[in-house]
């Protein structure tokens, strides 16, 4: 098996952004009342005409400058995302040939917040067993298109944007292990009940509204808690380390409360914690990686750290995964 790493990454953010105080304004709330739930100050939406993709391809093209690889010598793109331009062809698929990608597999992975984990996971298996030899993943969401905006307890929530990463082959550190997991009988916590073959659109699922994300925030709360604490147990376990071997832990950006819990179980002080979400609201499958990039960028990641990537959302998915950068 290869040793598999993260030569490059790269972020976009649409620039259009919506403070809570733009949101005090459409529904019944407070920056007080936001801030003080979840941590977040503003989110980044995408203006008329962007979609999914469209941030993906940026944020793609910046990894792929900062790993100095040619869209040509990509072999796989994997674009995680609940939020595609349509329910098919796959988002991959349209970043391949905007890029110039020709040689690329292509497809998309559904595992909301746990998305880029998850892409991650299986893009470094096809690299280690020496299928494939450079791959991009990518984290894309553009969640307002899905959020209801007459929901005051979700609508504060969701923000817009996109990460990528590219693997390659490295000749020391890289990914040293992944843990992934789901509880598919909690699939109602969160989910968008209609837009699929169980509820096609109808008159009656657009006025029911049913075709907006819908969460029952109290349980999965207490939910997410236990179970990004137990993916970063068990993932360091397996790698053969303790807490003390991280450097840093970039956790999917949920909740600040929900992240600061999870930080207090497992005894890790808040300065080894990465957090972006007061600037850019949950965003799900890109949180993760965005969130990495911008601890790159800052220089809160050198090489030889070691970092812990932590994430949980709908499904119910988790994973989690141990790299030395």
């Amino acid at each position: 098996m290869k040793k598999v790493g993260i030569i490059g990454v790269g972020e976009y953010l649409p620039e259009k952004i919506l403070t809570n105080t733009d949101l005090e304004k459409i529904v019944d709330t407070s920056d007080e009342w936001i801030t003080t739930r979840t941590g977040i100050k503003e989110r980044h939406l995408v203006l008329d005409g962007q979609a999914t993709s469209d941030l993906a391809i940026k944020a793609a093209q910046r990894a792929l400058i900062d790993a100095k690889v040619k869209p040509a010598e990509l072999d796989l793109i994997v674009v995680a995302t609940i939020t595609p331009d349509m329910p098919f062809p796959a988002v991959a698929s349209i970043v391949q040939d905007r890029l110039g990608a020709r040689h690329a597999v292509c497809f998309d992975v559904s595992a909301a917040c746990a998305g880029f984990v998850y892409g991650l996971s299986v893009a470094e298996k096809f690299i280690a067993t020496s299928v494939y030899k450079n791959a991009l993943v990518i984290g894309a969401e553009t969640l307002s298109s899905i959020t209801d905006w007459q929901d005051r307890n979700t609508c504060v929530l969701f923000g817009d944007g996109a990460g990528a990463a590219v693997l390659s082959v490295v000749k020391t550190g890289g990914i040293i292990s992944t843990y992934l997991g789901c509880d598919g009988s909690k699939v109602d916590i969160l989910n968008m009940p209609a837009g699929g073959s169980r509820n096609p659109a109808t008159t009656e699922t657009v006025r029911n509204r049913m075709h907006f994300l819908k969460m029952q925030g109290n349980e999965l709360f207490k939910i997410a808690v236990n179970t990004m604490t137990d993916a970063a147990q068990t993932v360091l376990k397996q790698a053969g380390m303790t807490f003390s071997d991280v450097d840093l832990i970039i956790p999917h950006q949920a909740n600040a409360r929900i992240i600061m819990a999870v930080a207090r179980k497992l005894g890790i002080p808040e300065d080894r914690v990465y957090l972006n979400i007061e600037r850019c609201g949950n965003m799900s499958s890109a949180s993760t990686i965005t969130a990495l990039c911008e601890a790159v960028q800052e220089g809160k990641v050198k090489k030889g750290d070691i970092i812990l990537l932590d994430a949980f959302g709908a499904g119910l998915v988790w994973g989690a995964c141990i790299i030395e950068w």
